[in-house]
């Protein structure tokens, strides 16, 4: 079963024929929310809006842990994260689609690992994940299919990286990201990816670009927050359409 967590914009799953919710307790403490399990055609999957269904959680105190683990206590196998981001590579401009393959992490004081202790909580030794591709590849290669087969262009690759927030980024950063390789910029990319990695739950993300990156494009002097709800909202249309096809058996 798939599950699918959303970001600003995904608040709630349209399309999705609501069967149950489910309130989990962690070791880790509370998820964003209760779980939604529902219908999108034939095919069961779970909604989890990792800010809450009021989006009143911001990036860098979203419980990340308590979301994965409560995932994994409902059987799901794969995840598709949909993150908003600002574009910082040419041509990564607002309304564009990404399907990232790298990440570079710079957060700070979140909590990014369930291996704490000579014995970890999930039942096993601490152990060195590999993460050298962050991203499964068959989901990636799953998600890129599922958007050609709605008719939505995507670009297929690129680096997010991810940064603590809330605040955006300024100019400066962003010149460094550049050239430390980043293509978008997101505050929740991480730990996400590497606790799904951790429990052995397959894990890709879709990117959606609602801004020029500081200092980028029509950023060069300032984002224009206003814009972003309206590229938002007319980029998840998309978004709905993908996922749709990526659900589907």
């Amino acid at each position: 079963m798939f599950a699918i967590i959303g970001g600003s914009g995904l608040t709630t799953m349209p399309g999705l024929a609501v069967t149950r919710r489910q309130v989990v307790r962690t070791p880790y403490g509370e998820p964003s929310g209760a779980l939604t399990f529902g219908r999108i055609g034939a095919a069961e999957i779970v909604f989890l809006p990792r800010h809450g269904y009021g989006h009143t959680i911001p990036p860098h105190q979203i419980n990340y842990r308590a979301n994965l683990w409560a995932l994994r206590e409902a059987r799901v196998t794969g995840v598709l994260a949909v993150t908003t981001v600002g574009g910082i590579r040419d041509g990564f401009g607002p309304g564009a689609l990404v399907v990232p393959d790298q990440i570079v992490d710079y957060t700070d004081a979140r909590a990014h690992t369930f291996f704490e202790g000579p014995e970890s909580s999930i039942g096993i030794p601490v152990s060195h994940i590999d993460f050298t591709w962050p991203y499964a590849q068959v989901l990636r290669a799953r998600l890129l299919a599922a958007a050609a087969a709605a008719g939505e262009a995507v670009h297929d690759g690129g680096v997010y990286g991810a940064t603590q927030g809330p605040r955006l980024e300024t100019a400066a950063e962003i010149r460094r990201m550049e050239r430390d390789g980043c293509d978008l910029v997101g505050m929740t990319g991480m730990p996400e990816a590497a606790l799904a990695r951790e429990l052995g739950i397959d894990y890709a993300c879709l990117s959606v670009v609602v801004n020029h990156a500081a200092g980028k494009g029509d950023s060069a002097r300032a984002i224009a927050l206003a814009n972003l709800e309206a590229i938002l909202a007319a980029t998840m249309v998309r978004v709905h359409r993908i996922i749709e096809a990526f659900v589907a058996p």
